[in-house]
């Protein structure tokens, strides 16, 4: 039955007299012998896993994929990209590939996978915080309030400053007349 499938990349040769074509001998699981499909994608070597879209498949665009002389080498399939899959990222013309936790025959994902081995199964926790982009909106009481709480903040650090200059003062005013009653006792 045509459909999507993953297959693994067995050997890559490019087309004589193309510069950027590829000849690729891809095993998709069926037991049979791989599959010739000639391709442009530039990121594709040997055991890359790919999505391909066999004989009879239809595209998302309703177009169904057929056996074609591709730079006069026969290809009997296709290599999907991203937005032929309708996964978010990944570029137009670049194969989509999977990981390689899937095997040859597997239907591919949903969604594009991530890529990188085990610690790309899940997102790191970001090491700092992170503040959203769009905060709640405050309403004028809580504005007024906050404003007041801003206000009654700066009065109480400058009331503890001026405590801290009077203590100061006095201290100084003591070691003063400290020093005067010394030489008053002499």
């Amino acid at each position: 039955m045509p459909a999507f499938v993953v297959g693994i990349v067995q050997a890559v040769s490019p087309v004589a007299g193309k510069d950027k074509l590829q000849a690729l001998e891809v095993d998709i699981g069926s037991g049979g012998d791989p599959l010739t499909i000639v391709t442009n994608a530039s990121n594709v070597r040997v055991d890359s896993r790919v999505v391909v879209a066999t004989v009879g498949c239809e595209l998302r665009d309703g177009t169904t994929v057929k056996k074609a002389a591709v730079g006069g080498v026969s290809s009997e399939g296709m290599l999907c990209d991203a937005p032929m899959l309708g996964w978010v990222g990944g570029g137009a013309g670049a194969a989509a590939l999977v990981p390689e936790t899937f095997s040859a025959g597997d239907a591919p994902p949903a969604e594009r996978p991530r890529m990188g081995g085990p610690a790309a199964a899940a997102p790191a926790a970001p090491a700092v915080e992170v503040k959203p982009l769009f905060e709640k909106k405050l309403t004028k009481e809580e504005k007024k309030a906050a404003a007041a709480a801003k206000k009654a903040e700066r009065e109480t650090k400058k009331a503890a400053r001026k405590d801290a200059e009077d203590v100061e003062g006095a201290m100084a005013e003591l070691a003063v007349s400290g020093e005067a009653e010394g030489e008053n006792t002499s």
